[in-house]
C-alpha cells in the first residue's frame, strides 16, 4: 500500500517538477538576457535582478516564505501542499540554470535585431512550463497565494486580483527598462497565456461539474469547506434505478480542476462526474456582472 501511495505522489509530483523546469528554462534562455518582463512574484525578482543583480533563486524563495506561513495558517497544509512542491522546484531549477550558465553549459539566446522572435519563443515556452503546473493542480506559488489571500479577505475574485497585480508590476518596469522590451513583454504574457489554455486542454479559465454520488452532502460540504468554492445541489431521479438523488453542481478556475477531482473520489471513487467548459462565469468569487 505504502509502494503504491509512493508511486502515485511521484505521478503527481513529476509533471509539476518538469512543468517548473520547463518555466525556468525560458525565463533564464529568453526573458533574461533580453531584459523582458513577467508579471506577478517572477515580475518582481526579474525587476530585482535587472537593478540589483540578486539571483532570482534567491529573490523567488524569499519572496514567497512569508506568503507560504500567512496562506498555510488561512488555508491549511492539505490546500498548500501542491503551492509548496511548485514554488520549492522552480526554486530549485532557476538556482540549476544559473549555475548551467555561469559553468558556460548554456550559453543564453540574446538579440538585438529580433525582438518579436525572441517574444514568440519566451510566450510559447513559459506557457508550456505553466501549463503544465496548472494541468496537474500545481502553481508556482507568489501571485496565486496573493489572490487567494486577498479573495478570502475582500471576496475579489482571482482573475482580478491577479491581473491588477501584474499590471502593477510590469507598469513598474517602465522606470527601469525601455519601454520597447515592456510592449513585448505585453506581447509574451499574451502568448504565454493562450499556451497555457491549449496545454491544459481548454480555451476558458473556469469549468463546470456536474456529480452524480450517493454521497452529495458530503461532497458539498468537502468542496465549500476546501476550495472556497459554492456548490449546489439539484434534486435528479435516476433512469434505472428509479430513485431520487442529488447531484452536486459546481464552477472552478482551471488550476482548481485536479484538487477538486481528487476531493471528489476520497469522498466517493464511483461518482460520476461530467466537466464541461464555461464561456463566462459572472457572480461571487469570479467576475462581477
Amino acid at each position: 500500500m505504502q509502494i503504491k501511495a509512493g508511486i502515485n505522489w511521484l505521478q503527481s509530483i513529476l509533471p509539476i517538477l518538469i512543468g517548473t523546469a520547463v518555466y525556468a528554462f525560458g525565463l533564464h534562455y529568453f526573458i533574461i538576457p533580453n531584459r523582458l518582463m513577467e508579471g506577478g512574484i517572477t515580475g518582481v525578482a526579474l525587476l530585482i535582478n535587472y537593478i540589483f543583480h540578486v539571483p532570482l533563486s534567491i529573490t523567488t524563495l524569499v519572496i514567497n516564505i512569508p506568503l507560504f506561513i500567512a496562506a498555510w495558517k488561512i488555508f491549511g497544509r492539505e490546500s498548500m501542499i501542491y503551492t509548496i512542491t511548485g514554488t520549492l522546484s522552480l526554486t530549485f531549477f532557476l538556482w540549476v540554470m544559473e549555475r548551467l550558465i555561469v559553468s558556460g553549459w548554456i550559453v543564453p539566446f540574446r538579440t538585438e535585431q529580433d525582438y518579436f522572435l525572441v517574444t514568440a519563443y519566451a510566450g510559447l515556452t513559459l506557457g508550456v512550463g505553466l501549463g503544465i503546473v496548472f494541468r496537474y493542480g500545481g502553481t508556482t506559488g507568489g501571485t496565486d497565494i496573493i489572490a487567494r489571500i486577498v479573495q478570502k479577505w475582500k471576496g475579489w475574485s482571482i482573475g482580478q486580483i491577479i491581473l491588477l497585480f501584474d499590471a502593477i508590476v510590469i507598469g513598474s518596469a517602465f522606470f527601469f527598462i525601455p519601454k520597447e522590451q515592456i510592449l513585448y513583454t505585453f506581447v509574451a504574457v499574451f502568448i504565454t497565456s493562450k499556451v497555457i489554455d491549449i496545454v491544459i486542454e481548454g480555451a476558458y479559465a473556469a469549468h463546470a461539474f456536474t456529480i452524480i454520488s450517493d454521497h452529495a452532502d458530503q461532497l458539498v460540504s468537502i468542496i465549500t469547506s476546501q476550495t472556497d468554492r459554492g456548490a449546489t445541489l439539484i434534486p435528479a431521479y435516476g433512469g434505472y434505478s428509479k430513485t431520487p438523488k442529488n447531484m452536486v453542481y459546481c464552477v472552478v478556475y482551471r488550476q482548481e480542476m485536479k484538487r477538486l477531482k481528487d476531493l471528489i473520489r476520497t469522498v466517493d471513487p464511483r461518482a460520476f462526474i461530467i466537466i464541461n467548459e464555461v464561456h463566462d462565469v459572472l457572480g461571487e468569487g469570479f467576475k462581477p456582472e
